[in-house]
């Protein structure tokens, strides 16, 4: 007889499920589809009226480059934009600064002022396309620069579509591209779901995301809770700040992970809508069914990618993207097969697209809602990591907060020790890792990978002087002075944060002023 095996989030798996392993409260549990808890899914047609929206991750070197690289994925079928940025942007800091040194366009676009951004979204119809940006302390500054490029060509903010991650919480957590303290970081997520209800009303205000979670080691059970436990950090940060609960949930979005464990990825996606569902519901009193609805966005795992016999990803990511359809996302990155070796070719984008496609259109997943609702193993699975989920939430609350969990280092640590446990297992051969640890070759064919010009640095640094040089340098002043001073009081800063960024103030010197009025988060002051 076989030994026993354990999921990733480690309940361990039966060789056969029957009926007696199903939920006592199945029906309940389930509802239909496009209803409440959402379970199956949080529209009644799902797939059958449309597929998902296809995007792909995209974003290096410079914007004319990155804008090039969108016609083609656009031509090829691609249904949104998804822009990836470089280090320094991520992180506030221009081109030309010292510590950028390195890093311009490395692993995605520079941006560093409003003409970047004009150069970045050249003859691409913003009021036809999906935009999403995977930004998150600049947020708000890179959809202001999407907004303004957006009006010079006539599309007024209430055409606009997109999403920004603008998930600040799980930058503590996992990745850490913060640049200011919680609090104040909060109050910036806020005042973009004040600004957005406003000014931007169809644009998702935060992709509040368990990606990079589960990238740094967290279990499909870890990577929920954590990430729904920051959800409710943020509904509470909006409340306090006076927003409604019906005003504002219904642009949140999330984010997730589809790993190669088909079955759990499926009943992680159900246990997720489940809970945040329930959550919204009876603990803030939402009434709007949208501001129940768990919609998602789905990139397939990126660290399950090898280096070795690269060809072997394009299956893994099909059986990734596959979880992910099966789970009932709402779009889809598909990684490119040549991830793991440095920024894609143009080809495999091209073949990550195509995976997609397949998907949507040669198989008959697109033919019904949720094929899995009622399965034995999957609605088992399905209650195991909700019950996993929770009891991570409750140790999370037991903290006081999100953000008093993160101080304590909580979910670091919880996510650091999953981590370790997986290298030790696929360091034994334990977890077998194809073309890694088990079928191995003695020789790998040659392979050429994308690489980004190290000129484009300078070139990104003469930009730069240039605008310096031609702008009105006064009325830039005039401008950060405001935004300072709304920084400091109580006015939502995303409205003077817009008119110093007409006014070719650059992304730098709009973060660097709230980095004076808020200061930086140093982790080593807090743990």
């Amino acid at each position: 007889m076989s030994e026993r095996r354990s999921s990733e989030s480690g309940f361990p798996i039966n060789g056969v499920y029957t009926e007696a392993d199903l939920p006592e409260d199945l029906d309940s549990r389930l509802g239909g589809p496009g209803e409440f808890p959402y379970t199956r899914g949080v529209y009644p047609t799902m797939y059958t009226s449309r597929p998902w929206t296809m995007r792909q991750y995209a974003g290096f070197g410079t914007a004319t480059e990155s804008n090039a690289r969108y016609h083609q994925l656009l031509r090829a079928g691609t249904m949104g934009l998804s822009v990836a940025f470089d280090l320094p942007t991520q992180m506030g800091y221009d081109s030309d600064e010292p510590i950028a040194h390195g890093e311009v366009g490395k692993v995605g676009v520079a941006i560093d002022s409003i003409e970047d951004m004009r150069l970045l979204f050249a003859d691409i119809p913003l009021d036809k396309v999906s935009t999403s940006m995977t930004i998150n302390a600049p947020g708000s500054v890179l959809l202001l620069l999407y907004q303004l490029v957006a009006e010079e060509n006539g599309v007024p903010g209430a055409a606009l579509n997109g999403t920004i991650q603008n998930d600040i919480l799980k930058e503590y957590i996992a990745r850490g591209t913060y640049i200011f303290p919680p609090k104040p970081s909060l109050r910036l997520v806020a005042d973009t779901f004040a600004y957005c209800r406003k000014e931007v009303p169809k644009w998702n205000t935060i992709s509040i995301s368990g990606y990079h979670m589960a990238e740094a080691g967290a279990t499909p059970a870890q990577e929920i809770a954590f990430t729904l436990a920051n959800g409710v950090e943020y509904v509470r940060a909006a409340l306090a700040a006076g927003l409604a609960v019906d005003d504002f949930a219904p642009r949140l979005s999330f984010f997730f992970v589809a790993r190669t464990t088909l079955l759990e990825e499926v009943a992680k996606f159900r246990a997720a809508r489940k809970i945040w569902a329930r959550l919204m519901r009876d603990d803030f009193g939402a009434k709007d069914p949208k501001s129940m609805m768990l919609r998602f966005h789905t990139q397939t795992a990126g660290v399950q990618l090898t280096a070795q016999q690269p060809e072997v990803n394009l299956v893994r990511v099909a059986v990734q993207g596959l979880g992910a359809v099966l789970g009932g996302t709402q779009s889809l990155h598909t990684n490119s097969f040549d991830e793991a070796i440095a920024l894609p070719t143009e080809k495999a984008a091209r073949l990550a697209l195509r995976t997609q496609q397949v998907l949507a259109y040669e198989t008959d997943l697109t033919a019904t809602v949720d094929p899995f609702a009622g399965s034995y193993v999957v609605e088992a699975m399905t209650a195991e990591i909700e019950a996993a989920a929770v009891e991570l939430m409750e140790r999370v609350a037991d903290h006081g907060s999100a953000v008093d969990a993160i101080e304590a280092g909580f979910q670091k640590r919880e996510i650091e020790q999953s981590a370790y446990r997986i290298a030790q297992e696929i360091d034994s051969g334990e977890r077998v890792v194809v073309g890694l640890n088990r079928f191995t070759v003695d020789e790998e064919e040659p392979y050429e990978p994308l690489r980004v010009d190290p000129a484009i640095e300078a070139a990104q640094a003469e930009r730069l002087a240039r605008l310096r040089a031609e702008r009105d340098g006064d009325a830039v002043a005039r401008a950060l002075a405001d935004l300072r001073a709304a920084a400091d009081g109580t006015d939502n800063v995303l409205y003077p944060m817009k008119a110093a960024l007409r006014a070719r103030a650059t992304v730098g010197e709009v973060c660097g002023t709230l980095r004076e009025a808020w200061g930086l988060y140093r982790p080593t002051d807090r743990f």
